[in-house]
């Protein structure tokens, strides 16, 4: 469904991602990892169409997305960015309105499979009981669910989702990614996204992009890309590995920093 061919991706003068080729697999969850820095937000980023190579291509089911249309690319993919501002004074249900533009005709007026959509997206995400609070009186964690409703609400094959559980409890965490996990297996939707906890990014993806310093160290299983070499390279850490007992994918247990005074 998407293809990564050979980009290169930066800010200005400054190169984040020199070149880099990807496919991600139709209707799986994948997730980038990789330290901070490394370009994971930057190939989400540019998957996602916020940002534009200056050399290569994305495409989605063979057409370059730079050629697609905004508001067709906005019924094939939902985005999540990692820092997102509402206007002053929207309520729940009013911004989660806002992910049903693309399916509107040019009056805005919203059909019963909007309000459908909408209702379902609030159910899914818990939001139901606050969906007339304005957003400004909400906690960063139910804000977060709050764009997360948006992103469903817009009812597409893809979800591109930057740290979706950033704010989030320990407790909400686990919500947002059962969810997802739920929307994948129940209607098929590919999911891409980044996350720092590498035992859930392990724990509920079918696919993992390892990255640091721009280039993509592994891709695959998390059986294949969560091994104690593959850490060490992509994470400077000497890992304890054991397997999870929910996903029966590798996680890491404890770890050490690795002294690179040691050659």
């Amino acid at each position: 469904m998407i293809a990564v061919d050979q980009i290169k991706v930066g800010y200005g003068p400054t190169i984040i991602i020199e070149e880099l080729s990807v496919k991600i697999p139709k209707g799986q969850i994948t997730t980038i990892i990789g330290p901070n820095g490394c370009g994971k937000s930057t190939l989400l980023k540019t998957i996602a169409r916020i940002l534009k190579a200056s050399h290569g291509a994305v495409f989605i089911d063979e057409q370059a997305i730079h050629e697609t249309s905004t508001k067709e690319i906005a019924k094939k993919m939902a985005i999540l960015p990692q820092t997102a501002e509402a206007p002053t004074g929207l309520t729940v249900r009013e911004l989660i309105t806002y992910g049903r533009f693309p399916h509107q005709s040019s009056f805005g007026r919203l059909k019963e499979d909007d309000v459908r959509a909408i209702d379902w997206a609030l159910k899914a995400t818990n939001l139901t009981e606050f969906q007339e609070r304005p957003i400004e009186a909400l906690s960063g964690g139910q804000r977060q669910r709050v764009w997360i409703a948006m992103a469903l609400a817009q009812d597409t094959e893809i979800l591109i989702l930057d740290e979706p559980t950033t704010y989030l409890d320990m407790a909400h965490q686990l919500d947002v990614l059962q969810l997802l996990e739920r929307l994948n297996q129940e209607q098929g939707k590919t999911i891409v996204m980044v996350l720092h906890d590498l035992n859930h990014a392990s724990r509920f993806s079918h696919y993992l992009i390892a990255m640091r310093d721009g280039a993509m160290v592994t891709e695959g299983t998390p059986e294949r890309v969560v091994t104690c070499e593959h850490l060490q390279c992509i994470f400077q850490i000497q890992a304890m590995l054991t397997t999870c007992p929910f996903s029966q994918n590798p996680i890491c247990l404890s770890y050490g920093k690795v002294d690179e005074s040691v050659s």
